[in-house]
């Protein structure tokens, strides 16, 4: 097979951090004989001075790059902040045509790919009508959790979800969603997101990793961008309620400064250590080094740092939202709290602290998560596709 893949949330250099799940996703997708191309729209930015923060990575995301021995091409589209929500599909799928077009020349693409179902699966959706092709969506979180709260982008995500061969949703959390709301059960499928396995794997001495840590007693990770709903200030408030553990926060974002001065208000600044940004290369030792994991997020399809966390051994204390339960659903796996509160969360902390399961046990339960089983699971939605087209 030939495939397009399309979506905004592939990273870049610009933006190395941006939808790494999908890049690997991706690249366990080909068999031999298969062929990928990927193309990245990124928003049009006519700057990329620091100046405009984080505007001005759209300005310097490349035109084109190789990941992973893909191709991948960077087309710029339109957005129109707030105002042009409705139109954002059109908009992106009206920018790319042109590009597709070139790329069809010598890319005579069997299927579209696409991932998150707002903008990026209703504009794969245009397109494939355009070249006669058949489409597949992927929903990931927030475009079922959140988007379709408005009228008109949900009649535009069930409209292409009907024309689509077929749908995926990374929990079975947000297929009952998509159900309820109106897509037919037969066009919904679940492809879990698998783990990097060799990457993420229990350190080769634990003890002498903490000592390099300085961590000489109960620890915990929270690991995410700096911003409410990843729910850091209540796990620091949950910390500051259990005397001697220390919390690592792995992340930057626009909540650092707020996040600190609550741990230097609740007296506990010393027992808070913010780390900032940590390449994924440097998360490992972090996850292996950690007693818990902790993940205080509102909503999530399958937060990566769930499978990161338990690859490296390192059970999960974790709201109970979305596709969480369905990660957190034995014991070897952890606890999750009983809501999304700083008191229920601590509670969960303390139990686990109590109890820790064997750490060669949770990295048995990941090793389910296997990139190979997702790819080869999405690449046969895929086949059959292109099957039923011909």
């Amino acid at each position: 097979m030939k495939i397009l893949v399309l979506s905004s949330l592939y990273p870049n250099a610009a933006q190395p951090r941006h939808g790494i799940f999908i890049e690997h996703r991706v690249a366990h997708l080909a068999r031999p004989g298969d062929e990928i191309r990927v193309v990245a729209p990124v928003p049009w930015f006519p700057s990329a001075h620091p100046l405009f923060g984080r505007y001005a990575d759209f300005g310097r995301a490349p035109q084109a790059a190789t990941r992973r021995g893909l191709a991948i091409s960077h087309p710029r589209y339109p957005v129109l902040p707030k105002i042009g929500m409705a139109a954002a599909p059109w908009l992106m799928a009206a920018a790319l045509y042109p590009h597709v077009a070139k790329l069809r020349q010598t890319f005579d693409f069997d299927a579209i790919d696409s991932y998150y179902l707002y903008p990026d699966g209703v504009a794969a959706g245009l397109l494939a009508r355009m070249f006669g092709r058949p489409f597949l969506m992927s929903a990931l979180g927030t475009d079922v959790s959140l988007i379709p709260q408005h009228r008109a982008e949900r009649r535009m995500i069930l409209a292409a979800i009907a024309r689509a061969a077929a749908v995926t949703t990374v929990c079975g959390a947000l297929r009952d969603e998509l159900l309820a709301l109106g897509a037919a059960a037969d066009k919904v499928r679940v492809v879990e997101h698998g783990v990097d396995l060799a990457l993420f794997r229990p350190p080769a001495n634990r003890e002498a990793l903490r000592r390099t840590l300085g961590l000489d007693g109960p620890a915990v990770l929270s690991v995410g961008h700096l911003i409410d709903r990843k729910g850091h200030d209540l796990v620091i408030r949950a910390v500051a309620a259990l005397p001697g553990v220390t919390l690592m926060i792995a992340g930057d974002g626009p909540r650092d400064a707020a996040l600190r001065a609550l741990a230097a208000a609740l007296g506990v600044a010393e027992r808070v250590r913010f780390l900032g940004h940590v390449d994924q290369a440097r998360l490992p030792d972090l996850y292996g080094a950690a007693d818990v994991a902790v993940n205080g997020a509102d909503r999530e399809g399958i937060a990566n740092v769930l499978l990161e966390a338990l690859a490296c051994g390192t059970p999960l204390v974790a709201t109970p939202i979305w596709g969480s339960p369905e990660v957190v659903r034995v014991p070897e796996a952890g606890l999750l709290s009983a809501d999304r509160s700083a008191g229920a969360i601590g509670a969960a902390i303390a139990r686990l602290l109590a109890a820790l399961p064997e750490r060669a046990a949770t990295r048995r339960y990941a090793e389910r998560y296997d990139w190979r089983e997702t790819g080869r699971l999405h690449r046969a939605l895929l086949a059959d596709a292109v099957s039923a087209r011909e």
